[in-house]
């Protein structure tokens, strides 16, 4: 059995170990592929390729016809060519559940840092302000309190369920957009979510009719000065029309861990706006959670060896 990772970097920069592949064959890592000749070459002969963010395109599919498998390392899979590939009787796998807690955290440290700009103002002590000081305490910035303020969740899977916990603890009351309502959380329409939020946070999946979800007409209807957190997917966003916001004082801050296009251009504007925190991609990346992904990994090619594929991803398109 001979298996190749494509963009083993992504998942694994060098702190863990992809020795549990010795036991399924003879295999590659590459840190990244960059073309489809590229991976067209390294595939080669193989059976097995495991994929973050290289593309398994239909053209790559019948150039590889040893392939049998595609383990895609993440949740998401619009990398590879569905349908083709259930043409060819390969089944398609990703990993559903790993980062919850991880991205949970991160939209936190990201509505945390907006409230108090820890890392502001550990910059300003450390360039001697403190010290300059003529009083015991300053603050640069405005600082906010949770408690008592709004959380609207739009979208309720398990990482939106795991930030309304977190919104709680903190004293927030909470209020939830979503397809399928859960015991406990208070759902409400789109329209008395954008209202009545103080933070509106978002967790729901990129599709057709969630795609620039966050827009000019949406924004207007949010609070003025509300913020926006989105730790989901760039495409949610109009980001012209949430810069423009910024720049009106419409929205007071937003956070965003995800862009439209990725890495993201030095023409997106939300580069440009102020009050807007953007991070690459990161609320995934604890150690914890990438170790939990590996392991989701590898019980994904066990079970599809053992005949029990699992956490497959194009069943619809499957023939034979």
């Amino acid at each position: 059995m001979k298996i190749v990772v494509l963009d083993g970097a992504a998942l694994n920069p060098g702190d863990l170990s992809w020795n549990w592949l010795d036991k399924y064959g003879e295999y590659a890592v590459y840190s990244r592929t960059d073309t489809e000749e590229e991976a067209v070459q390294r595939i080669g002969r193989s059976q097995i390729v495991l994929t973050n963010k290289t593309p398994i395109t239909r053209n790559l599919l019948a150039r590889c016809p040893s392939l049998r498998y595609i383990g895609v390392q993440a949740t998401g899979y619009n990398v590879v060519d569905l349908q083709a590939a259930g043409e060819r009787g390969i089944p398609v796998t990703n990993v559903p559940c790993y980062g919850t807690d991880a991205v949970a955290q991160f939209t936190f440290a990201l509505l945390l840092e907006i409230c108090h700009r820890v890392g502001l103002h550990d910059q300003a002590v450390h360039s001697g302000q403190w010290e300059n000081s003529p009083v015991f305490s300053f603050w640069l910035t405005r600082q906010q309190e949770l408690a008592g303020k709004t959380m609207g969740i739009i979208g309720l899977g398990r990482i939106g369920m795991a930030v309304a916990r977190l919104a709680r603890a903190f004293g927030m009351e909470v209020l939830a957009h979503t397809r399928t309502e859960k015991e406990g959380i208070q759902c409400v329409n789109l329209d008395t979510l954008l209202q009545r939020a103080d933070v509106v946070s978002l967790h729901c999946p990129l599709l057709p009719e969630t795609a620039g979800l966050i827009c000019s007409s949406t924004i207007a209807r949010m609070k003025d000065g509300a913020i926006l957190l989105n730790t989901s997917r760039g495409g949610l966003l109009k980001e012209a029309d949430v810069a423009q916001a910024l720049e009106s004082g419409k929205l007071g801050y937003a956070a965003v861990d995800v862009v439209s296009q990725e890495p993201i251009l030095h023409c997106n504007p939300l580069l440009t706006a102020p009050n807007c925190i953007i991070t690459p991609h990161m609320a995934w990346a604890p150690v914890e959670s990438r170790q939990r992904l590996m392991e989701c990994v590898e019980d994904n090619l066990r079970c599809f060896l053992a005949g029990t594929p699992q956490n497959v991803v194009n069943r619809g398109f499957l023939l034979g």
